[in-house]
């Protein structure tokens, strides 16, 4: 028999981790595409209406066409799709929640023939109401992504920002980064000289270093937050020893605030900012820092202007790594965070859950994939840059 050539074998072999990544990767991520730029309530529940508008100059009332397509799609309509009908039309204008109803009622009561829509309810002789039925006739709308970031499209189609205190997305999206930098920070400054010491040292204390590094990441987040949520209260060890030692009177506030998740986040994120850099430290020659002192360099001119900078492939790429973990997170904020502490991830979560606005949760994150595949880019970026001194 003929063999089936190389190609074929290994298209074969590989076709079940393309699948894998099809399902569960590609798939979620157009869907939350998809969901955050669709919304095709108007069109699926009044087609019939959405098309009579197409046309419409947006001047006046329309045609008699167009309403009696209306009272015929309210006649067809089930409940449940005009129900998610009603809510979209109610965000553009109020009062489609008793309108719609209303005039259903009223068309479905006359079995055939035409409805006046004026003498059901004065409302349907107001431009406004036709207007926002043939403007959320489109499937397609910016106006999860635009909300977003607490903008919004005025009567003329013109971005503007929303009126102060309809919605604070802009605030979380920048108190997410805020707090990621912080983390970023916090985990620098611990992480680097950690890393230096890893790389001078040999034998059992560097594995003894490595492994309490890498122990926290062999333990599930969860038990981690926990934890820290057990240290942090105020009846915490934490405080309990401060206070045993005299060095407070009472409790410290180390909980349910940023203090407490800037803390537990930097000690689950801290291996992220470790690893890179021990591993391009690691490889610069132990023989540098002698011979820039054997030059009359002092020891933090030496650290400055020899070590520092062939060492920040490793600090970018552990900073870079970081951030990216950091504005994604979800549990800890959530546990040892207040109602001032909560990240982006927390509001997807809410639109998701709690309102059921897929839309909103879309929309939010596609802005973090977004700022997360650039960071990524960067990050492949410098940690090719700096394979040579990795290697």
């Amino acid at each position: 028999m003929r063999r089936p050539n190389s190609s074929l074998r290994s298209a074969v072999l590989v076709a079940p981790l393309f699948l894998f990544l099809a399902l569960f990767f590609v798939w979620p991520l157009w869907t939350m595409i998809s969901v955050s730029m669709r919304d095709p309530a108007v069109a699926t529940a009044l087609p019939r209406t959405a098309a009579a508008l197409a046309g419409w100059n947006g001047e006046g009332v329309p045609a008699p066409e167009a309403q009696a397509a209306l009272v015929e799609d309210l006649r067809q309509t089930a409940t449940i799709d005009l129900g998610a009908a009603v809510r979209r039309l109610n965000t553009e204008v109020a009062g489609f929640r008793t309108l719609m109803p209303k005039t259903q009622r009223a068309a479905q009561g006359a079995a055939s023939g035409p409805v006046d829509l004026a003498a059901v309810d004065a409302r349907w002789s107001d431009t406004a109401f036709w207007a926002a039925i043939q403007k959320a006739s489109s499937a397609y709308t910016d106006r999860n992504l635009l909300a977003a970031a607490d903008l919004g499209r005025d009567e003329s189609g013109a971005v503007v920002e929303l009126p102060a205190g309809s919605s604070a997305n802009r605030l979380i999206i920048t108190r997410t980064f805020l707090i990621a930098g912080t983390i970023t920070l916090a985990c620098l400054a611990i992480g680097l000289p950690y890393a230096m010491l890893m790389a001078a040292t040999s034998g059992w204390k560097r594995n003894a270093l490595m492994l309490a590094v890498l122990l926290p990441l062999w333990t599930s987040l969860l038990v981690r937050t926990a934890a820290w949520f057990i240290l942090l209260q105020d009846q915490g060890l934490i405080n309990r020893a401060l206070i045993g030692l005299g060095l407070v009177d009472a409790p410290l506030p180390l909980i349910f605030n940023r203090t407490g998740v800037v803390v537990a986040m930097t000690h689950v994120l801290l291996p992220f900012m470790v690893l890179p850099i021990f591993s391009v430290v690691n490889a610069i020659p132990k023989t540098l820092m002698p011979a820039a002192a054997s030059m009359g360099a002092p020891p933090f001119a030496a650290f400055r202007r020899v070590l520092l900078p062939l060492a920040m492939p490793g600090i970018l790429s552990g900073a870079l790594l970081v951030f990216m973990v950091a504005i994604g997170y979800y549990i800890t904020p959530a546990l040892v965070g207040g109602p001032n502490d909560q990240m982006i991830s927390s509001i997807i979560a809410f639109y998701a859950l709690q309102t059921a606005n897929w839309g909103m949760a879309g929309a939010l994150g596609l802005i973090l994939l977004v700022v997360t595949t650039l960071l990524y880019l960067v990050y492949g970026r410098l940690s090719r840059s700096g394979a040579p001194l990795g290697a």
